[in-house]
């Protein structure tokens, strides 16, 4: 039980580092919030329900991961290189193809709500 607590512990020192620190997080969290009782309106179902809200965290999980990656590449190599560079635009793209995921699925949703 104590592994769980520490994990938790750890969880929510890492979501708070992040939140005050990073921009880009702290937006996400926003968009989070609006989400739960937007899906509220927009979902016909819980599982339409859960994909709105789950979208949502799949992009803010991707944003943490980017948030991980680019720290450490400062941490390694804390002048400009073109490999870092590079790792950090692939890191980029992967919140990228995520937001546009979650775009998909809202859309799907609110064309539901309106149309189906």
């Amino acid at each position: 039980m104590e592994q769980i607590r520490a994990a938790f512990r750890n969880t929510m020192a890492g979501l708070s580092w992040a939140a005050r620190e990073e921009r880009a997080v702290r937006q996400e969290l926003v968009l989070l919030a609006l989400a739960v009782p937007l899906a509220t309106i927009f979902a016909r179902d819980v599982l339409t329900f859960a994909a709105l809200v789950g979208v949502m965290l799949v992009v803010l999980a991707v944003e943490l991961l980017n948030t991980g990656l680019e720290k450490l590449c400062d941490v390694v190599m804390p002048d400009r290189h073109p490999v870092i560079g590079r790792v950090k635009d692939l890191g980029s793209a992967a919140v990228f193809m995520s937001l546009c995921l979650a775009g998909l699925v809202w859309l799907a949703a609110i064309w539901r709500f309106f149309f189906g």
